[in-house]
């Protein structure tokens, strides 16, 4: 019996072959160097707060641009904003990264960065907004395994850092992010097309201002507010969102500083991560589908809590702790890989075709004005220990796993009301 997600990157066509296809470019790109981002800063002499600074800097600039990414995509259209806040979003902040040398380079760079809420919510439409929907959850896997199959090529980062050791290494992987993101950029606008819903919101949007198109939020703020499901997906978007800030900002941290990770091995764990996470989408998510998420979310949160316990826990001494930070990441890879395309599928298949822009522009909004203290509470936490951020983490996911129970316990509740069936 063939593998769903085979099946579906086979029978890919238009826009979500074109965004599937080409996304292998930003995993080559941008994750072999933003997962040591954060060594990177402390090399260049920036302390823990201010790493946590700049990531809650980042975060703040996402809520600004996610206000507006609605009505821009709306304006622009999918395909070029796509292109267009691609370019300022990843390209350009590379060229700063590359050079930077203070705190002030980074700050920069993260505002730019964080016009990413724009080139993700048009991204997300042009990805999606033509595809059958009962293939969404299968397109967001491939797109993961697409970005994880960059770890491959950590090897080349560890010989980089063994040979020029940790900043000239970055460095040039920068400069490697630009290229391969710009050439993304082009290549992704050349053979990719608007969307149907795209071309019938560049005709009413036409004549009228970003203003007055933002005005129109709400009537969508009263339509999330009505459902549910959408209130739902936002809480576990935000909670999912704060632990990948924390996680992505201070795991190297911990590792390097307080296990004393030798620079060079920095860049050969994430292989661990990405291999599982590519396992699980491809042959645990597919048998954990259902009518329901609650069983593979159950399970991503319980996965990612034993990869946070573990990591706390590894000894500083010893080899020991190698096989324990491998283990720490299978548990780490599995709730990556679940959670991750969970949370985008669970957003995708709540929301609004006719709406999808400006509800994805709030939705994220939301999520990212509450998750930006969160880079900065990690700082502070982490100049306190560096097992704390992720104490935080455990707290987060724990209360994960109480509101899944909570709106299924709910939800089953009301489907049997609705159908005359009491339960005792």
């Amino acid at each position: 019996m063939a593998n769903p997600l085979f099946t579906t990157l086979v029978k890919l066509r238009g826009n979500p072959r074109a965004c599937v296809y080409t996304e292998p470019l930003w995993g080559l790109s941008m994750n072999l160097c933003l997962p040591y981002m954060s060594v990177y800063m402390l090399a260049l002499g920036l302390n823990d707060a201010q790493v946590g600074l700049v990531a809650s800097i980042y975060m703040v600039s996402q809520v600004f641009f996610a206000f507006f990414s609605g009505p821009v995509i709306d304006k622009m259209g999918r395909r070029f904003s796509t292109a267009f806040w691609d370019f300022i979003a990843w390209s350009i902040p590379c060229i700063i990264w590359w050079r930077a040398e203070s705190f002030l380079f980074f700050a920069i760079a993260a505002i730019l960065n964080g016009s990413m809420r724009v080139t993700t919510n048009s991204w997300n439409c042009l990805l999606i907004e033509d595809a059958e929907k009962e293939h969404v959850t299968s397109i967001y896997s491939l797109v993961i395994i697409c970005g994880q199959f960059s770890a491959f090529f950590a090897p080349i980062a560890s010989i980089l850092v063994s040979r020029l050791t940790l900043v000239p290494a970055i460095r040039i992987l920068f400069i490697n992010a630009f290229v391969l993101m710009t050439l993304k950029v082009f290549v992704l606008y050349f053979i990719s097309k608007e969307t149907r819903v795209g071309l019938v919101r560049l005709e009413e949007s036409r004549g009228k201002n970003i203003f007055q198109l933002a005005g129109g939020y709400g009537a969508v703020i009263k339509l999330m507010l009505r459902s549910r499901p959408t209130i739902f997906a936002v809480i576990i978007l935000i909670l999912i969102s704060i632990v990948a800030l924390i996680n992505t900002t201070f795991w190297q941290v911990i590792v390097s500083r307080k296990l004393l990770v030798p620079d060079p091995l920095l860049p050969l764990f994430p292989i661990i991560r990405s291999v599982l996470s590519i396992f699980f989408l491809f042959f645990i998510m597919p048998r954990l589908k259902s009518n329901i998420l609650k069983n593979p979310f159950l399970l991503g949160f319980a996965c990612y809590i034993i990869g946070q316990v573990i990591l706390i826990l590894v000894p500083v001494e010893g080899t020991a702790k190698y096989i324990l930070l491998s283990i720490s990441l299978i548990f780490d890879g599995f709730g990556f890989g679940a959670l991750t395309t969970l949370s985008e599928s669970l957003l995708a298949l709540n929301v609004s075709a006719r709406e999808r822009a400006r509800v994805m522009a709030i939705v994220h909004m939301v999520a990212m004005a509450v998750t930006s203290p969160f880079g900065w509470i990690g700082g502070l936490l982490s100049e306190m220990s560096r097992d704390f951020p992720f104490v935080l983490n455990i707290g987060l996911l724990v209360l994960g796993i109480a509101v899944i129970l909570v709106y299924y316990n709910k939800k089953s509740i009301n489907e049997n009301e609705s159908t005359g069936k009491i339960i005792r």
